[in-house]
């Protein structure tokens, strides 16, 4: 395969340091890492030549303008969960100001990282996730919203990630996985209650994967450029059950745990929601169609099930 020039923005974070990972155990494209902190990144990026660390923030993207019309191919997972005026400026000003500065001429694909939390069950913008979703998940919807509007717009490949997993000792964990560990002592009230919900979830290093492959195969006319990355559709039912399995708990019986019954916890433990939480508890299927996996490639799999998410995440082991 033909070396490419790569830009990586975002290689810090936890999502960042599983394709920076892929990409520089598994291929020998020129990687330019942008990053705000080098000490951050724990990839071995001195394992092989081709890796150059930019010292910088995307906020003065035009210190590397020349270098962007060089590049081949660019990742730009860089988010900022910060206050709005910096999550719009990082995650949507920056964002498309990065883009304009490439070379038509030159650069083949655009990969850029949005989250599923704007799109609804058939795949479409999520109103409400415009309205009144958290600054992150306004600042996704209304960058991916300008992307149609480029010059470079057939050339962008846009992921959406589902639940995000992943994190070790070398990798800072995703808020999800960070939460996994307390299943196991949650568990035991957990599963006398039926839970009218579904999702899906991805690992890291899945991503990874996904990226490694369409760096080198992207899309071609006709196919879609805007993928939903997710195993299969998980009930929260489901996950219960499974973890109930794993850590050999039995299940004597079950209540529903309707809306009703929800806000009486809610008021009883004085839980303080947000408009998009009071929405996502309605909602509750947080589904979507046609989601990809490393297997749509005829890539295996490395967290398939909730089971494997458990046992990835260490629950049950003893510490």
């Amino acid at each position: 395969m033909t070396s490419k020039r790569i830009f990586v923005t975002g290689a810090s974070g936890c999502i960042g340091h599983y394709v920076v990972e892929a990409l520089i155990q598994e291929t020998n494209h020129e990687l330019y890492l942008l990053l705000r902190n080098p000490d951050k990144l724990k990839v071995d990026y001195k394992a092989r030549p081709g890796i150059t660390i930019l010292q910088g923030d995307i906020r003065e993207i035009e210190r590397f303008s020349s270098l962007l019309k060089t590049m081949d191919s660019v990742i730009l997972i860089a988010t900022s969960w910060g206050g709005p005026a910096e999550v719009y400026d990082v995650n949507v000003v920056k964002t498309i100001d990065l883009i304009n500065l490439l070379d038509l001429e030159k650069c083949q694909q655009v990969i850029y990282f949005s989250t599923a939390s704007i799109l609804d069950r058939n795949n479409c913008l999520l109103k409400e996730a415009g309205e009144i979703g958290t600054d992150y998940i306004r600042s996704k919807y209304m960058c991916f919203r300008q992307l149609a509007k480029l010059a470079i717009a057939p050339r962008i490949t846009t992921l959406f990630p589902t639940l995000l997993l992943g994190g070790d000792s070398n990798k800072p964990q995703s808020h999800a996985s960070s939460g996994i560990p307390q299943i196991e002592r949650q568990l035991g009230l957990l599963r006398f209650f039926q839970v009218d919900g579904s999702f899906h979830f991805i690992h890291g290093k899945d991503i990874a994967q996904i990226v490694r492959y369409l760096i080198d195969h992207p899309p071609a006319e006709g196919e879609s450029r805007e993928l939903v990355l997710g195993n299969q559709r998980t009930t929260v039912n489901q996950a219960i059950e499974e973890s109930c399995t794993y850590l050999n708990k039995r299940i004597y019986f079950r209540i529903p745990l309707t809306p009703k019954l929800a806000d009486i916890f809610i008021k009883l433990f004085r839980i303080r929601m947000a408009p998009w939480d009071r929405f996502s508890m309605g909602y509750r299927h947080f589904t979507h169609q046609r989601v990809v996996t490393p297997a749509t490639f005829g890539l295996p799999i490395y967290c398939a099930t909730f089971t494997d998410v458990l046992k990835i995440s260490g629950v049950g082991r003893k510490r």
